[in-house]
């Protein structure tokens, strides 16, 4: 996968953010949130791209383990027979990611609202550590998805 940009510049400015106070963080949030949505949404583009090149039997594997939530959010293996074992296994390793990835970017994000509810330094840094962090994940969730869509 190659660098985006718009990643390159969300992590400079999470990582000056470490060190930021109160005040700068409060006087540089809209900016921060704009180019993290910018990064998120180059990251949901890029996997969108990938995903697209799937053979048509993984994107049925991903979409049926995507649609198989259950009322307690488990996942369930109804019907998993219907695919081959290892397109599912594929299939599975990567919706994995994918869930962890949107885990963490939704748990960087309540992190940075509720710093900016306390005024909390050290959430807005801890939000930004989190953020740095789903962007690695976001990124190693696509190149899996882009190793099984070489393995055509």
């Amino acid at each position: 996968m190659r660098k985006l940009e718009a990643v390159e510049d969300a992590r400079a400015i999470m990582t000056k953010g470490l060190d930021w106070g109160v005040f700068k963080w409060l006087m540089e949030k809209p900016k921060v949130r704009k180019i993290a949505d910018r990064a998120t949404e180059a990251l949901n583009d890029a996997e969108d791209k990938v995903k697209a090149t799937w053979t048509d039997d993984l994107k049925r594997a991903y979409n049926h383990l995507a649609t198989q939530a259950t009322a307690n959010g488990k996942k369930t293996a109804k019907d998993a027979g219907k695919f081959a074992p290892d397109v599912l296994e594929t299939a599975r390793k990567i919706f994995e990611a994918d869930e962890e990835t949107e885990t963490m970017r939704l748990d960087a994000e309540d992190t940075f609202a509720e710093g900016e509810r306390k005024l909390s330094v050290a959430m807005a840094r801890e939000g930004a550590q989190k953020a740095l962090a789903t962007y690695d994940l976001h990124e190693k969730a696509i190149r899996k998805a882009e190793a099984a869509a070489k393995a055509k």
